[in-house]
């Protein structure tokens, strides 16, 4: 069976040197030791323990590592992918690091195929339905300024191609999904809370009730008091 078909999990080291290629599958990268600098068109990434990074098939990219280092590598063969991966940056949380756990008990058995096979769904899944780590510092941060470089420095992007791939991720730009967040919120606690007004402004970080009121009419074509009573 050829490599690029089989679902392959092991250990493996690099070098100090840059190498680069590309491969016709997915890969998934955790470090056990060490770190890795990985480097494509549009991101510089420094691979360290806290985190993963998954790289989609025929994807170009340039890594060395220049400490001493070991990774656990899952490569996925493409009928297990969906048609559209793209690269992600992913904080290691109980669920991933769980993830790597039993990725890591497969890569010593090395005799449980059946295990391994689940498990590659799993991971495949989870790529499908995680949220960028950029889109869940928004989601819990969107009541504060949050800077384009900000979000841009999470994924390791360039702020212009950040955009570019927000707005193909999400549909809209950075800013047109935050100021969204900020307005549902608005609506909710106008009209699910008796929160005063003021108390609504703070809640979504506005100096004042004024900037909050002229803000909500803004967008919403209405004082929040008259949206409220509706």
């Amino acid at each position: 069976m050829e490599r690029n078909s089989q679902i392959i999990c092991e250990k493996r080291t690099y070098s100090k040197e840059f190498h680069s290629h590309q491969h016709a599958f997915g890969q998934f990268l955790f470090s056990l030791q060490g770190s890795l600098d990985i480097q494509t068109n549009q991101q510089e990434l420094h691979l360290k323990a806290d985190c993963g990074f998954y790289l989609p098939p025929n994807f170009q990219h340039h890594y060395r590592s220049i400490d001493r280092n070991e990774f656990l590598i899952l490569d996925i063969p493409l009928r297990y992918l969906p048609s559209d991966t793209e690269s992600m940056h992913v904080k290691l949380d109980k669920q991933w690091n769980a993830i790597r756990y039993l990725l890591l008990e497969e890569a010593d058995a090395k005799d449980n195929i059946s295990a391994l096979t689940d498990l590659t769904r799993y991971v495949t899944k989870k790529l499908q339905t995680s949220n960028p780590p950029s889109i869940d510092y928004i989601h819990n941060h969107f009541k504060e300024p949050i800077r384009l470089e900000t979000l841009a420095k999470i994924e390791h992007y360039h702020p212009v191609y950040y955009s570019e791939w927000f707005k193909k991720r999400t549909g809209k730009s950075p800013q047109a999904y935050i100021l969204d967040l900020r307005l549902q919120e608005a609506e909710h606690l106008l009209l699910s809370t008796r929160l005063s007004i003021f108390r609504v402004s703070e809640e979504l970080g506005f100096e004042n009730a004024s900037s909050f009121t002229r803000w909500f009419a803004k967008h919403k074509g209405m004082a929040p008091n008259k949206y409220r009573f509706l």
